[in-house]
């Protein structure tokens, strides 16, 4: 008995990969809060797409945008548990990321004209509740992706939580935006915080086409 104690205790490696280990939950979890995520990435995309055209407004274009590529993040965690459509995550980040690039070409195109235009945004009631929703639920999904993410392993989940904390960011930045201009009316204000918006999206291709993750798997 006192042979085994002192084999075990001139292990410390095994002893701590045994107290250490997580147990990892089942992927029915991820694939139920990914199907959470597509549900509400596809209702946060529609609206807001809508709702920047309605408006004409160029910061609601960006936000949309993001949330259509969040859309297809999700749905490439969700295809990796496919065994017949399952997509590599590196190939599936650099298609996520070069999208993500173009349409921050088109944002920032977008925005210049509409300054150089000076065009008029109207005020948009359903951009800034969708925006709202946004700050409220995409901290929450980031959470518990993240979370699942250190358990699981899955470094496709860990950066799609990457990808739900900057759509917070960019939903925080949006409704500063369409706030100021129901507020003071100023014509300029939309294009600016798109521009401003801006690098988020830059910041969030470059870290799709990379591969990088949220650094916790």
């Amino acid at each position: 008995m006192a042979d085994e104690m002192t084999s075990a205790s001139s292990r410390p490696d095994i002893c701590a990969d045994s107290c250490c280990a997580v147990p990892r939950p089942a992927p029915r979890a991820v694939l139920w809060l990914q199907g959470v995520t597509l549900v509400w990435m596809l209702l946060e995309c529609g609206v807001a797409l809508y709702a920047a055209q309605a408006a004409h407004s160029v910061v609601l274009l960006a936000f949309g945008s993001d949330s259509l590529v969040e859309l297809l993040s999700a749905a490439v965690v969700l295809l990796a548990f496919s065994p017949r459509l399952r997509i590599s995550p590196d190939r599936a980040g650099r298609w996520a990321g070069v999208l993500l690039f173009f349409l921050a070409g088109v944002i920032a195109l977008t925005a210049l004209v509409a300054l150089l235009r000076n065009s008029e945004v109207e005020t948009s009631g359903l951009g800034m509740t969708i925006t709202v929703a946004a700050l409220i639920v995409m901290p929450a999904l980031a959470w518990s992706k993240r979370r699942l993410a250190r358990t699981t392993g899955n470094r496709a989940l860990a950066a799609d939580a990457v990808q739900s904390a900057t759509c917070a960011w960019l939903a925080a930045g949006t409704l500063a935006g369409l706030g100021i201009n129901t507020l003071f009316h100023l014509r300029w204000i939309d294009s600016v915080a798109a521009l401003v918006v801006l690098p988020l999206l830059l910041i969030e291709g470059r870290r799709a086409v990379r591969g990088e993750s949220c650094g916790c798997c």
